[in-house]
């Protein structure tokens, strides 16, 4: 694409296109990992192991694509949206089918925790970096759009997954469903690249100095494109996967010194550009707001991700239900967070309203309704306490957007697999956790508290660093003929 179409087609144009490719490819990666909790009781009963063991699986499968954030989206980076999602397609589908014949707990941790797991955390980082690249000004709306996929689809998947076990049995619900994940495929074919990926561009750029000057080194313009903003060089983690042409060994160099040298050149230079992107991350963590998040999302993830996977057992083990209603709680809070992802990102637009605060207000939200789930003695308390934890976990649809404020666009893709990575590290250890306290009280209620009590350290963390007068305080420190008092150390103290 050109420079002039690439500007025409941001804000609109065949980006509405991709807006509904990306929400059919969450919908059908995440479908059955966002209704896992209705599987869970299966997986109990089949395998009779106990609920810390089992709650493995559906921590890891959205957890370990989170923590593997940072090698999804180097991939997608270097090969672009759309042959990461086919490839990923192959993994949902084929882990699911083979999901099917799990002949115990420890073989299900790897078919459906890890192989669905990693093919979701590359759906995951595709759709949300190409939806950054073709939408500005509607980003938000757009990001909660495609994000509303998961939702939507874990509302659908909890009630087909319910009816296909009755009709099939567990292994002909996983057959099913691991079969319908095979149209991601379908859905990358859509994702038309409006930047040619860096894999590419260095192919190219091989490939011109083969038919002009083969083997010598090339101008540095050949390493530049347009992608439509002006020229820009290629960033440090588009090395991070490729290897030039021109430092691998010729034919014609026959002698065993020169293709050692050649080796070693090649294993210097990737181990500079290994150098230059830690450096990169670390700049990143010692970004104060960046950081806050970072903490703030591990902690929202290790508290509010239990109540998807427990809830119809917490009904369950309460009496208030014998079975699993046509319309289990997970889809509840399933709809719910569709809904929340819309509303928050459409929010996140406005101008006056600071969408860090506003995360932080959904991490207070959220972490309130945890604290009072075990309270709650009826059916009805626990559908209204589900529906609000689910509308504030919709705060998803705003980490894309504010990373892309504290960081910037082009940084995107590093910083977000780097926020992702602590998010998938508290998924995987919150149901665990939450189902050890169990199998040690016999009760949810301790670890619904521990659940809500750090959801709510979360949101207050986020809150207290994002407040404006630390930025005052610093400008201070450069400007010593200023003078003015700050209320930071006053609130901070006060918390």
């Amino acid at each position: 694409m050109s420079p002039h179409t690439s500007k025409k087609a941001l804000d609109g144009g065949w980006g509405w296109v991709v807006i509904v490719a990306c929400f059919m490819a969450q919908f059908l990666a995440y479908g059955s990992p966002q209704s896992v909790g209705v599987l869970y009781p299966e997986w109990l009963h089949t395998f009779q192991e106990g609920k810390g063991m089992t709650a493995w699986v559906g921590s890891l499968v959205s957890g370990v694509g989170l923590i593997a954030s940072p090698v999804c989206s180097a991939c997608v980076d270097n090969f672009g949206a759309r042959p990461v999602t086919i490839f990923s397609g192959v993994m949902v589908a084929g882990g699911l089918m083979l999901s099917a014949f799990a002949p115990n707990v420890q073989f299900l941790i790897f078919s459906y925790g890890i192989v669905v797991g990693l093919g979701c955390g590359l759906v995951y980082a595709a759709t949300l970096t190409i939806t950054c690249q073709y939408f500005d000004k509607r980003r938000g709306l757009a990001l909660g759009i495609v994000t509303t996929g998961t939702s939507v689809g874990g509302f659908l998947y909890a009630t087909a997954q319910n009816e296909l076990i009755v009709l099939f049995g567990l292994e002909g619900c996983l057959l099913i469903i691991g079969a319908l994940a095979l149209n991601l495929m379908a859905c990358a074919g859509f994702m038309r690249p409006l930047n040619m990926p860096g894999y590419y561009l260095k192919q190219k750029a091989a490939l011109e100095r083969t038919k002009e000057q083969p083997f010598k080194k090339p101008p540095a313009d050949d390493l530049k494109t347009t992608p439509g903003t002006g020229e820009k060089k290629l960033a440090v983690k588009d090395h991070l996967i490729t290897i030039d042409a021109k430092d691998i060994p010729t034919p014609d160099n026959k002698r065993g010194f020169m293709a050692g040298l050649a080796i070693v050149k090649i294993i210097k230079k990737k181990r500079q550009a290994y150098s230059k992107y830690m450096h990169s991350t670390a700049d990143f963590l010692h970004d104060r707001n960046f950081m806050a998040l970072c903490i703030a999302i591990f902690l929202f993830s290790l508290g509010a991700f239990p109540p998807v996977l427990f809830m119809e057992d917490v009904a369950q083990s309460e009496g208030l239900i014998d079975e699993v209603k046509i319309i289990p709680l997970v889809s509840i809070v399933a709809i719910t967070t569709g809904v929340g992802k819309l509303t928050l990102g459409m929010l996140a637009d406005i101008r006056w309203i600071n969408s860090v605060f506003l995360y932080a207000f959904t991490l207070l939200g959220t972490g309130t309704a945890l604290l009072l789930i075990p309270i709650s003695k009826s059916y009805v308390g626990l559908q209204v306490l589900s529906a609000v934890v689910g509308f504030f976990s919709g705060n998803w649809s705003l980490t894309s957007y504010i990373t892309t404020k504290i960081v910037g666009l082009d940084k995107l893709t590093q910083a977000h697999g780097i926020l992702m990575f602590f998010g998938g590290f508290g998924i995987m250890l919150g149901p665990p956790v939450v189902g050890w306290f169990f199998d040690w009280t016999q009760s949810y209620d301790l670890a619904f508290y521990f659940s809500g009590g750090s959801v709510l350290l979360g949101g207050v963390t986020l809150f207290l660093c994002a407040l404006p007068c630390w930025d005052k305080k610093k400008a201070d420190i450069d400007r010593p003929d200023i003078q003015y008092t700050s209320n930071c150390d006053k609130v901070a103290s006060v918390a």
